[in-house]
Parts: C-alpha cells; sequence; structure tokens
C-alpha cells in the first residue's frame, strides 16, 4: 500500500519500531495487502501455518506467534487463538511481575540480613564494651567504698577529738572567767588608788601650774625687750631664705590660708609643724602640662602652688632650672612661694641639694622630683621625696575643687 512504501525502505528494527501502527491500520482495513503478507508468512513457516489452518497447534508454539499467524491466515475459529495469546501474555506478564517481585523480595531479604549482622556485630561490640566499662567501674566503686570507710574512720577520730577539745577549752574557759574575775577586782582596786592619786596631782599641779605661768610671762617680756633693745625685725628669717639671697633672688610674700577640706599624700606629709616643700619646677611641669610652653607651664605650676600654700599653710619653695635662660626670667606672682632660678653653671638638682642641706636637723623637708638621684640625695640629707604624680594629682584635684 502506498502509505506504507516509505515504511518499507526502514532498517528492520527501525520498521518495527516506527512502522507498527501504519502497519497494524494496513492489515486491518486492506484485505489485499493482509492476504499477500498471509502468503509470504507461508512460504516463511509452512508447518506452523499448516497447523494453525488445520487447528492443530503444538503445545511448545509461541502463543503471540501464534495468534499473529491466526490473524492474518483467518482460519475457522481464529479468534480464539487471540484470546489464547492475551491469556498466555497476561500470564507470562504476571509470571515476569512475581518473578521480579520474588527477586526484588529476596534482593531485599539478603540486604536485611546483612544489616542485621552488621547491626549484631556493633551491639555486640558495644555490650562487650560496656561489660567492660561496667568491671571498671565496679573496681571504682571498691575503692571508693574503701575510701569512704577510710574517711568515715577519719571523721569518727576527729568528732572524738573535737569532743576532747571542746571539753578542754571548757575547762579552760571557767579557769579564765575565775581569773578574769579575780583580776577585774584588783583593776576596780587599782582605779580607785589611780582616781586618788590623779585627785592629790590635780592640786598639786595647780599651784605648780601657776608658777610656771609667771615664769613664761617673765621670759616673755624679757625676749620682747630684749627684741625692741637690739631693733629686731618681726619675721624669722629662715634658712631658704640665706640660699635665696646667695643666688640673688627675692622670695615672694606669704598669702592668708583657709583650711584644706580633702587633705591628700601630699597633705599629710605636710602636716607636721614648720614642714618645708621643695618643688623641682620643670620635673613637675613636664609630667603634668608637656604640651605647654615653658612660661606657661611655669605659670600654671605656681598657680597650683599659691593655692596650696594657702591651703596648708607651710613653706613652700619652687625651684627651676635657668642656667640656660641667659639672664633673669619673667615670673607670675605666686603668693606664699619662694621661686628660684638655678644661676649659671648650678643646676636645678644641686640647688634643691643645697636647700635640703640648710634646714636644720629634725625639721619636716617634703622634696618633690621624679629624678631618682635627686630622690636618693635628699633622702640622705634627712628630706622625704615625694613623686611629682603626686603633687600633679593633687593640684589637679585642687583645680576642679
Amino acid at each position: 500500500p502506498g502509505p506504507l512504501r516509505r515504511i518499507a525502505r526502514f532498517e528492520p528494527r527501525r520498521r518495527a519500531r516506527l512502522g507498527a501502527n501504519p502497519i497494524g491500520v494496513a492489515l486491518a482495513t486492506d484485505e489485499a495487502f493482509r492476504a499477500s503478507v498471509a502468503d509470504r508468512v507461508r512460504e516463511s513457516d509452512p508447518d506452523l501455518c499448516a497447523a494453525v489452518d488445520a487447528g492443530d497447534v503444538p503445545a511448545a508454539a509461541d502463543p503471540v506467534d501464534v495468534a499473529a499467524l491466526a490473524y492474518l491466515l483467518r482460519p475457522d475459529g481464529w479468534q480464539r487463538y487471540l484470546t489464547l495469546s492475551e491469556h498466555a501474555v497476561a500470564s507470562a506478564t504476571t509470571s515476569r511481575a512475581h518473578d521480579e517481585d520474588l527477586a526484588r523480595l529476596r534482593a531485599e531479604l539478603e540486604e536485611t540480613k546483612a544489616e542485621h549482622e552488621r547491626e549484631l556485630k556493633r551491639l555486640t561490640t558495644r555490650l562487650d564494651a560496656g561489660r567492660d566499662e561496667i568491671r571498671l567501674l565496679r573496681g571504682r566503686i571498691h575503692e571508693e567504698r574503701g575510701r569512704t570507710r577510710r574517711a568515715e574512720e577519719l571523721v569518727d577520730t576527729a568528732r572524738a577529738e573535737a569532743e576532747r577539745a571542746e571539753r578542754r577549752r571548757a575547762e579552760a574557759a571557767s579557769g579564765h572567767e575565775a581569773e578574769l574575775r579575780r583580776l577585774r577586782g584588783r583593776l576596780a582596786d587599782l582605779e580607785a588608788r589611780v582616781e586618788a592619786g590623779r585627785r592629790a596631782a590635780r592640786s598639786e599641779r595647780g599651784a605648780e601650774t601657776a608658777r610656771i605661768g609667771v615664769r613664761v610671762d617673765a621670759l616673755i617680756e624679757a625676749a620682747q625687750g630684749l627684741r625692741r633693745e637690739l631693733a629686731l625685725p618681726a619675721g624669722v628669717e629662715r634658712p631658704a631664705d640665706i640660699v635665696a639671697a646667695g643666688h640673688g633672688t627675692e622670695p615672694a610674700e606669704s598669702a592668708p590660708a583657709r583650711r584644706d577640706t580633702d587633705p591628700g599624700l601630699l597633705d599629710r606629709l605636710l602636716a607636721a609643724p614648720q614642714s618645708h616643700l621643695l618643688v623641682d619646677g620643670y620635673n613637675v611641669t613636664k609630667l603634668g602640662w608637656p604640651e605647654l610652653p615653658l612660661r606657661e607651664q611655669r605659670a600654671r605650676l605656681l598657680a597650683g602652688l599659691a593655692m596650696l600654700a594657702a591651703q596648708v599653710r607651710t613653706e613652700i619653695t619652687c625651684v627651676f632650672d635657668g642656667a640656660d635662660l641667659g639672664g633673669r626670667v619673667p615670673v607670675p606672682a605666686a603668693r606664699g612661694v619662694r621661686v628660684l632660678f638655678s644661676p649659671a653653671g648650678v643646676t636645678a638638682d644641686e640647688l634643691l641639694d643645697e636647700l635640703v642641706r640648710a634646714e636644720p636637723a629634725g625639721r619636716r623637708l617634703v622634696v618633690v622630683s621624679s629624678d631618682r638621684e635627686v630622690a636618693a640625695a635628699v633622702r640622705r640629707e634627712g628630706a622625704e621625696p615625694l613623686d611629682s604624680a603626686v603633687l600633679v594629682d593633687r593640684l589637679v584635684q585642687q583645680r576642679r575643687t
């Protein structure tokens, strides 16, 4: 037929795959084409075709092939071959499905068995490890029980010792209370005697105090008369004034003071009567305000020292190194602060040492400098060295308040 001519040129496997439907339609609608195909089939397999025509198909014949021949040859009752073929195909399909299911189930069974064997091995390994751990824990429990028994024995021993110590303490406390009562009696007796002695001393001291007062008044009047007779000045010259005069520097005047309300370390050092504070000026300013020019550093330090002098009411001397300044340096007024510049050929450290050595023994001298050599030198002379940071902190605190 015309629709099959193109398909006839295909390679056999391609023809079976792509031409099945057109060939099936042609066989169903074109009797001549079907008869021609049947003749060709009779030539290729005459025995099987004869068996189909006779209705005596061998049992070994493929049901699908028998059904195809019956469809082409159209013997009497050829439809039953189609039915038998359908049943055979269905049975074969079911059998193949069953075989595939059986093979799949067998594979799953084998996999399950293998998994069970692996799980059994893993559990066996864990069981062995658990048994080993149980044996180890039993050994530890046995050791801990032994330690517990020994600890309980120690506790019993300590408890017995504590009870004995408590009995001894109670006995000692009873003895101490008795001794304390006896001592309190003696103390009351001694206090009565002391009070009697005090009353007697007060009566005697009244007369003696009156006699001493008369002598002190006489000495004061004699000293005042001697001052007037010798025309002595009212103020007392200090050792630092003598050193300052030797270097041609005039000391500043003192200013009225007010009591400090928050004394720190420096205040405690200067609390001694007639104390003298000596300050290494540039050593302090270069620590506290290094970013400022020297003139502003000096001004800020002297302003703070003036406020400090007014608070602690003590003598203050501030020494600056003036060897490289070329003559007298203008200094802002700082009431209560003596300002000295070292002359040419003399450093500020040497001037500080000279000021310390000029003071009398026993006077409280506080030298502020972070220079270790200065601190060691003034300590040998009996002065109290103090780090510059302490004075800077004191002045900063003072400025804030």
